[in-house]
Parts: C-alpha cells; structure tokens; sequence
C-alpha cells in the first residue's frame, strides 16, 4: 500500500497547480475564494479537502484569497491583462461560487466579470437554489460572458438541479456529472434545448467510487441525440468497463483513457457575443486561441481546455 507521503509526491503536479491558482498562476483558474462546506453525495471525498490535507490545512476553512482575488483585473509588466480577450476561466474550482459564506465577496467578483465582458467565465455550483438571490441588481436575462453549469452527481441531484438550472436566466447552460457516481439521464432535460454542453468524469484520491463505462456511453447517447456537446474527461481512479475494474491512480492516464474511448461528441457551436469595455463587439481574430503541447494530444479535457498556459512544468 502507498503511504501519505508517496500519494503527496504524485498528486504533486496537480496539487501544486490547485495551490498555484489560489494565486491565479494557472491562467485558466480564477479562485476569488477558498474553501467550502459539503452539501451532497459528490462532496463525500471532495479533491479541495484532500489537497488541502496534503498541506495541513482545513478545506472547510473559508477565505478570501489575496493576490487571486482581482485576476481578472490583473496587468502583465508590459501592459495589457493577464487573462486575454476570449479566454475560458473556470471560477471557484477550489470553492463554490454561490457559497452562502461567500455573499459579502459576491458582488466585487460579479464586478469584475462585468469590466471583463471579453472573458467568458466559466460557473459550477451544487448550491442552484441561491442563485436567483445572488444575481446583480441588472443582470436581466443574463451576460453574455457567463455560463452556468450544475454539478449532477447522480439521478437524485440531477433530477433537483437541472429543473432549477432551466428556470434560472442565464445565456449558457451546463451540466457537470463529476465526480460521476451513477447512472444519470437527463434525457426530457436536454429537449428544452437550454443544454450546451455536458461533461462527465470519474472520482479521485482518497476513497473514490467507481465510475462506469455504462453510464458514460448512455449519457453521451442521449447529447447526441440532442446534438449538445459531450465531453468525458477522465475516468477517475476506479473505472469499471465490461465488468472488469480497474485502478487507475494517475491522473494523467485516466485523461489518456477517456480520450481513447472516443466518447468525444461535439455538438451544436456555442455562440459568445463578447464585447469590449465600450459595448463594441469583439472581431473573431482579435480573441484568444487555445494553444496546445504535444503531451496535450490525448487529453480527454483537450475539447473543453483553454489551452496551455506556458507554465514550464512539461520542460521539467
């Protein structure tokens, strides 16, 4: 059996990136706070409260992060801001946006995604049934910069969230079944038409559940049916496929094996009216375009990523 100190040494990578981005060193992470308190099934082994342990701390501790706060308003040296126009940033991954804790910080982070009309940020939430009551005063029918995804667990919390998630007025709409904990179908849900994308992947680190290849196959039959993006990004540690289980503790290889599954299904294209601070709308040359490494070829995450950040860590 692995020790704690092995698990640490190979979580090193991606641990060290989730610290990282409390900082906002991954470009495509913007974590404005950290911490959370578990609300369902899917929070049981949550990844934030592993990593966290790894480094003596508490992932129910809650706070502000200092440098990582204002990202999206951050300059580079020469000008120009760190987060460039048609990025795809993934908010709260080490928190939950709609955190009740989380209220009195809000309003300054919806702020900034206001200035930041030429980013697309990217919201996951467990907790849909704030979310009506922590919009801004003007947010109408939604900004054109934001989409909105629930985390679907399993048929319960799909079945509680989704219906909330359609009635909620948000331009783009999502559903996150990860960590994927059983069989889900959200078949009549997919029908509003409301759905752009799906994205399904397995549990990791201490105590992860299995994640079958069933339920990967007869979700991404019912998007395809629909013609809305699906898109399996990893299969977790434990992976069941025609019975047989396997443990699969890197993280790098469970990428590898939901690329090769071919579940990949692109659907209807999502359409983004960014704009600048003038209101004036973005030439398509003009904005970002992901990059990518050769050991980003077969990611599973490859058709959803925001491309590769320059960090270093593949020359290393």
């Amino acid at each position: 059996m692995e020790g704690e100190k092995g698990k640490t040494r190979r979580l090193g990578g991606i641990y060290s990136g989730l610290a990282a981005s409390e900082a906002s060193n991954m470009h495509d992470i913007w974590n404005p706070w950290h911490g959370c308190v578990k609300c369902s099934e899917g929070c049981r082994h949550c990844y934030m409260y592993f990593l966290d342990r790894q480094r003596e701390r508490n992932g129910a501790d809650i706070y502000k992060t200092r440098a990582g706060f204002t990202y999206p308003l951050q300059k580079k040296r020469g000008g120009g801001y760190k987060i460039q126009s048609g990025e795809m940033i993934r908010v709260c991954m080490t928190s939950d946006f709609f955190l009740e804790e989380a209220d009195e910080w809000r309003p300054d982070a919806w702020e900034m995604m206001r200035q930041r009309s030429d980013v697309k940020f990217f919201l996951l939430t467990k907790r849909p049934q704030r979310v009506k009551d922590c919009l801004p005063p003007d947010w109408g029918d939604g900004w054109e910069n934001i989409a909105f995804n629930v985390t679907c667990e399993n048929q319960r919390r799909a079945d509680e969230r989704i219906p909330l998630l359609l009635e909620l007025p948000f331009k783009h709409k999502g559903v996150m079944c990860a960590p994927f904990l059983g069989p889900v179908s959200i078949e009549p849900y997919l029908a509003s038409g409301q759905i752009e994308q799906v994205v399904c992947g397995g549990e990791n680190y201490d105590g992860a559940r299995p994640c079958h290849f069933d339920w990967v196959t007869a979700l991404r039959a019912e998007c395809a049916a629909h013609n809305v993006t699906f898109c399996f990004i990893e299969t977790g540690s434990v992976f069941v496929k025609d019975g047989k289980r396997y443990d699969l503790p890197n993280k790098q290889i469970q990428s590898e094996m939901a690329y090769k599954s071919g579940m990949y299904y692109a659907g209807r294209p999502v359409v983004w009216k960014l704009t600048d601070r003038f209101g004036l709308a973005i030439p398509e040359e003009a904005l970002y375009r992901p990059h990518f490494r050769q050991n980003c070829a077969r990611c599973g995450s490859k058709p959803i990523c925001n491309g590769c950040s320059d960090c270093g860590r593949c020359d290393k």
